[in-house]
């Protein structure tokens, strides 16, 4: 892509000729960077960090990327992007990250933004992995980007949550909740065996529900203490979700947390959930955190030149450095989704969108208490779920409804902390970063969250989750057959319901003629 002309951007201008270096980069937030990148700016150069997994070498991985439906508009305008694209090899569970010293050279005399990403998401992930990937990792890539000749700004991917432990949730650091500091930490990750380390997961928790949020909030504590005169900053996603308009509508490439109640009931399979309605969902599309993430680069290297221009001749102790700033990233107050607002999307994409794989009329109960979802459960998940097993068995097929149905009771305790509660974040930052875009870069990289129409975003980007999650097929002949299939299980739904209705009223007459008798 040529941006430059009279209608490049602010932005557009910055990333021109620009190395980026992305670790995080075959996640579902670092595809839609890097197409962003790719098929947004002039950026000379992406080095993306990846390891071999399931068989498969870094550079079989980075081609498996051109069959993901994220990049196939930019495949189709623009062949050759590919070749900006430089895989390192590398791992963040590696205690030098895997990188050997031919790339880490490349690396430290090319790149001038660095954009860390990788992460584990799995709440339930051992101590000693989380550690590794989200803690660990963290402090090797600040010590890697203090080598980095040309470095101009850092972002530093982090989680809305990793401060959960409070309600209030300002754009500043909270060491004061952790039991004890990072270093300390990592300092029992090295002297300690995995399995004592896993032992001591609930002692060095405390508050925090989960390995993820905790090893998150260690990272940031890391970035304070040790980022030092580093041009960097820290962005706080909420929940991602799956893309609003880039590239495409709805695209996304994994089942976790809220995404998978979606998935769910649309296939009739999820009919009971533990969830507070009228608490807030923070939801945050994906296209709209890639573009807050190239900004907040952007406005860190302006912010850091500016700094530099100012203090030539001079040289600011170290304790006059400023805290690197942090974007808190969630939707607006005024344009709020409560998990209410989700559970009738959620119900709306089988009706709207129905597919051709559910197995029942999809619809969603929910409630807040743990005796009664356990109870409810029993007779919406585990009755059928034996009932399909058993016809299962019997047809020569592997049961599998209940070891589903115990994956998905695991998941609804795992998020209970954070579909149950309400938080208020300060978004401060975020706010005046986007005014301080030009109109035409608040367009190019939307990210504004009080606009957004959520009734349109679910419109469109459930009918993506179609095609990309439940992977049905485009086009209206399988939505057609969808909408036939759904009309069954409404037919058969309101029978079942009819039967069990009269069944109980016929109990409910037996009881009432032998309370008379007697």
């Amino acid at each position: 892509m040529d941006v430059d002309n009279e209608e490049t951007s602010e932005m557009q201008h910055f990333y021109k000729d620009k190395t980026i270096f992305i670790t995080g980069g075959s996640g579902f937030l670092g595809k839609v960077i890097i197409e962003k990148l790719l098929r947004t700016t002039d950026v000379k150069r992406i080095y993306v960090l990846i390891r071999a997994k399931r068989g498969q070498d870094m550079l079989e991985r980075l081609a498996s990327w051109k069959e993901d439906g994220v990049f196939e508009l930019l495949l189709k305008s623009d062949a050759n992007c590919w070749e900006r694209i430089t895989p390192i090899a590398g791992d963040c569970q590696e205690p030098d990250l895997g990188i050997n010293e031919s790339d880490r050279q490349l690396l430290l005399e090319q790149v001038q933004l660095v954009v860390h990403g990788a992460a584990t998401v799995r709440f339930v992930e051992p101590l000693h992995l989380a550690l590794d990937i989200n803690t660990r990792a963290t402090r090797l890539m600040l010590q890697l980007a203090k080598q980095m000749r040309r470095l101009e700004a850092y972002v530093h991917v982090s989680t809305a949550f990793s401060n959960c432990v409070i309600q209030r949730i300002n754009e500043c650091f909270y060491p004061e909740h952790l039991t004890c500091s990072a270093d300390a930490a990592l300092a029992l990750r090295e002297k300690l065996s995995d399995e004592l380390i896993d032992n001591m997961t609930p002692a060095l928790l405390g508050r925090f529900p989960n390995t993820y949020t905790y090893t998150k909030a260690l990272a940031e504590q890391l970035v304070q203490t040790e980022a030092g005169d580093l041009p960097l900053c820290i962005f706080r996603p909420g929940i991602i979700i799956g893309s609003y308009k880039e590239p495409v509508s709805g695209w996304i490439d994994n089942i976790y947390g809220p995404i998978a109640i979606l998935l769910g009931t649309a296939c009739g399979i999820l009919r009971i959930f533990r969830v507070n309605v009228h608490a807030q969902a923070n939801m945050v599309p994906v296209d709209y955190c890639a573009n807050l993430t190239l900004a907040s680069a952007w406005q860190t290297a302006k912010a850091d030149a500016a700094g530099k221009r100012k203090s030539i001749g001079t040289a600011a102790p170290a304790a006059q450095l400023l805290a690197p700033p942090i974007y808190n990233y969630v939707p607006s107050d005024l344009n709020m989704l409560t998990w209410g607002d989700f559970k009738r999307k959620a119900e709306s994409l089988g009706h709207m969108y129905p597919l051709t794989k559910m197995i029942w009329l999809p619809f969603l109960h929910t409630t807040t208490t743990p005796w009664l979802f356990k109870l409810a459960a029993f007779f919406y998940h585990i009755l059928p779920g034996y009932c399909i097993d058993v016809v299962l068995r019997l047809r020569g097929r592997r049961p599998r409804m209940l070891k589903l149905y115990e994956k998905i009771h695991k998941n609804v305790e795992v998020l209970s902390p954070f579909v149950d509660s309400n938080w208020y974040f300060e978004t401060r930052n975020t706010q005046q970063l986007r005014q301080r875009l030009s109109a035409q870069d608040q367009q190019l990289f939307e990210f504004d969250m009080s606009s957004l129409d959520w009734d349109d975003y679910f419109y469109r980007a459930l009918g993506g989750m179609r095609i990309y999650l439940a992977k049905e097929e485009p086009g209206d002949e399988s939505l057609q057959r969808g909408k036939r299939k759904l009309i069954r299980f409404y037919i058969l739904h309101r029978l079942l319901q009819f039967v069990l209705c009269s069944g109980a009223a016929a109990i409910l007459w037996s009881l009432l003629k032998l309370l008379v008798r007697f």
